[in-house]
């Protein structure tokens, strides 16, 4: 069991025995630094504390008692201790747990930690007016009314004073040089009022009380546990875990929800205001840094009580944790794949553990990984097999489009077509779902076939028509189309080819002139506030037919859109990720789930050249668990997550020839250590399908092991016994997501 916050021991110095503790540091290190602590001080781990390194001074953490080996004498004083509560112990425990897991420095999981620096300065002193004891030596009548708008009043700032009195700042900086005024401090404004868990919530039918009543036993309860809610789209999820938040409010405890996409936080916003009278506070890269400072402090405070955000949101300072929520827990969004590579559900899952609090993983589509775990009765499950009120499941179609190909040029087949024409004559809603950004993905020469590639990417340059650019989505590379081919030189022949959003756009204004269009992508929704200005249309019917990707795929209800088209329904199912069917069949379904979510039941075509893949047979027939069964047999016959184990190692370097020999080097160590019984395979290495990226060469390997084999210890021996030459890196990726 994890020390408990509270209890955390004092270590504090006299002037006959000096003790000395480990501080870790925020740094890409693995070891932390022991230091003196000064006479009168007073720390315990978790304490944030100021210290030298070098000729400068930075910020660490107490990781507990000095790890020996320096006499005290020698050591450095710790120059001060931070006036913010201490880390929690279950999340210095989590950020020891994640490095050893992802082979990640504790010293980089630390930073994301302490990922808001001035938050741990002391609040800049805010200051504003009050009446000086100098009247001014000419009073106006605008003068007049602002020493009236303070007449016993407290401090003001400029520009609520300059409001209160009608007049400009301008009159209120005159008044303050003249000494009519002077500086006094403001008073803190009043914190938003917190979720009340009595506030009267909807009605839940009797699936969603069953399902309540058991989350809310588990919070009350406390102690870790796992339950998978497993609903249809549409069944009413959300309302069923906010009850189990509310559970956790009345325990004194905070609650944090991890969320795929932040532009899925405004209707999940608004429902939760509806259930509990205010805003939750929200956590994501968006945030201004006043807001986050103020966020990251309150929760560390523990005055703030529940928390919206993206996997980043996990390594917020909670004192008091008494439940998590993992919402779309099947997404890969939740895989961070750039500085420490880690699955925030898996984590998420591990933070419940250390902190005693249970966890909620809430899907429509559950993962595989989450599946076996309720298989073997690791995890349990509740069911919401029904759609909440009226409504019903859509009806599920697939558009043969070896059949019923689209007209030459066109991208949206007869029947799709007839479709929205009788959508919106109904006066309802459509959706038209392809998950590729851009206007085309192509651009080649007609004269030469020369294609349109990414100067630092192994990646076509996808071109975006609306912004006048080609652009390259790995390295955000971008440049201007040219009007000639640069290979051949000729004039006029770069075409565009295949759909993206924008193109696919241009074809339905063509077709249906006079139906408000509007697009979803990350492109056109970059922050919380666009995409619920978006919704906002939506619901007020300003639009007619929404495109977009896979951004619109999840979360989303809207009352009137009644027909969803797919238009590449084969689109995910290229490439060789072993999670292929799985991520398409969930993507597909997720969308599906967008229509008819009202009292108008909904339809589905899926433009598909396979409809009979198991993926699009699963979700004609609505046969989930048998597509998911037949999944899970066939990774199981292979030994492939989640029945085995894999880890990435990729070896990216400046020249082809580095990478190469690196990767081929470091395989040949991990072979020789292994032997020829292992039952660790070593597979590679081999060019990344993404050979080049941001101007480095990349080779992969992959490492496959059973189940219960830990990979960890043989991966660190490895990397280890390797000399790389410098500028060749090495990322190890345990447990991947992505194969490119």
């Amino acid at each position: 069991m994890v020390e408990p916050h509270a209890t955390a021991p004092t270590l504090t110095a006299t002037a006959a025995e000096p003790h000395s503790v480990s501080v870790l540091l925020p740094l890409a290190l693995d070891v932390a630094y022991d230091y003196r602590v000064p006479e009168g001080i007073e720390v315990a781990p978790g304490a944030i504390v100021e210290v030298p390194l070098g000729q400068r001074q930075v910020i660490g953490v107490v990781w507990g008692t000095a790890e020996g080996g320096i006499a005290p004498a020698r050591l450095k004083d710790i120059a001060a201790v931070r006036a913010v509560p201490r880390l929690p112990a279950s999340l210095r425990a989590l950020i020891d747990w994640v490095a050893d897991y992802t082979l990640a420095s504790r010293g980089a999981v630390l930073r994301m930690a302490l990922s808001v620096p001035d938050a741990l300065e002391p609040p800049a002193p805010r200051l504003g007016y009050v009446l000086g004891a100098t009247p001014p030596s000419k009073l106006t009548p605008s003068r007049a009314r602002v020493l009236a708008a303070l007449n016993d009043k407290p401090a003001m700032s400029a520009v609520d004073l300059a409001r209160e009195a009608s007049v400009g700042v301008a009159v209120v900086k005159s008044l303050a040089k003249s000494g009519a005024l002077i500086e006094g401090p403001l008073q803190r404004p009043k914190p938003p009022p917190a979720p009340d868990p009595d506030h009267p919530g909807p009605t839940l039918s009797p699936d969603q009380i069953e399902a309540s009543n058991d989350l809310v036993t588990k919070v009350r309860e406390g102690g870790f546990s796992v339950t998978l809610l497993d609903g249809v789209t549409g069944s009413g999820k959300t309302e069923v875990y906010f009850e189990a938040i509310a559970a956790a409010l009345r325990a004194g405890k905070q609650a944090l929800v991890l969320v795929p996409e932040i532009a899925l936080t405004p209707q999940w916003r608004e429902r939760f205001r509806a259930r509990f009278g205010a805003a939750p506070a929200e956590w994501h890269s968006e945030l201004g840094s006043k807001i986050r400072r103020e966020t990251w402090r309150g929760v560390a405070a523990g005055d703030i009580a529940v928390v919206v955000g993206a996997r980043s949101a996990l390594f917020l300072p909670f004192p008091r944790l008494g439940l998590i929520v993992v919402d779309e827990e099947h997404e890969s969004a939740f895989k961070q794949e750039d500085g420490v590579i880690y699955q925030a559900r898996d984590m998420a899952v591990v933070r419940a553990r250390l902190a005693a609090a249970p966890i909620v993983l809430s899907s429509a589509t559950p993962s595989l990984e989450t599946l076996a775990n309720v298989e073997a009765g690791r995890y349990r499950r509740l069911d919401l097999p029904e759609r909440h009120g009226e409504a019903e499941l859509p009806t599920i179609a697939a558009i043969d489009m070896r059949r019923e190909a689209p007209p030459r040029g066109a991208w949206l087949a007869p029947p799709l077509r007839q479709a929205l024409s009788e959508t919106f004559a109904a006066g309802e809603q459509a959706l038209l779902f392809l998950n590729r950004r851009g206007y085309a993905p192509l651009t080649l020469c007609r004269a030469c076939g020369h294609r349109m590639n990414c100067p630092n990417c192994t990646s076509w340059l996808v071109e975006h028509r609306f912004a006048a650019r080609l652009s390259c989505h790995h390295c955000g590379f971008a440049t201007a189309l040219p009007e000639t081919c640069p290979s051949c030189g000729a004039l006029g022949r770069l075409a565009a080819c295949g759909p993206g959003v924008e193109r696919l756009a241009e074809e339905v204004a063509t077709l249906f002139p006079e139906a408000r269009l509007a697009l979803a992508t990350s492109d056109s929704i970059a922050t919380p506030a666009e995409a619920a200005a978006l919704i906002e249309r939506i619901q007020s019917r300003d639009v007619d037919v929404l495109i977009g990707t896979q951004i619109v795929a999840k979360g989303h209800h809207f009352p009137l859109l009644t027909l969803v088209g797919v238009v590449d329904a084969d689109l995910g199912l290229a490439g060789g990720d072993l999670r292929a069917a799985e991520r398409t069949f969930q993507l597909l379904q997720q969308v599906a789930g967008r229509a008819g979510r009202a009292d108008r039941r909904g339809r589905v075509l899926l433009q598909t050249y396979m409809p009979e893949h198991p993926v699009m047979a699963a979700l004609i027939s609505g046969e989930r668990d048998r597509f998911l069964a037949e999944e899970a047999a066939q990774r199981r016959a292979h030994n492939l997550p989640p029945f085995g184990r894999l880890a990435a190692l990729i070896v990216s370097a400046r020249t082809e020839r580095d990478a190469a020999e690196t990767a081929r080097t470091l395989a040949r160590i991990a072979r020789r250590e292994l032997g020829a019984n292992s039952s660790i395979e070593v597979l590679g290495p081999a060019p990344a399908p993404l050979a080049l990226l941001r101007g480095r060469h990349r080779q992969r390997l992959l490492v496959k092991a059973p189940k219960d084999a830990r990979l960890q210890p043989p991966l660190r021996r490895w990397l280890a016994a390797m000399k790389r030459k410098a500028g060749v890196a090495i990322q190890v990726d345990v447990d991947p997501y992505s194969f490119l």
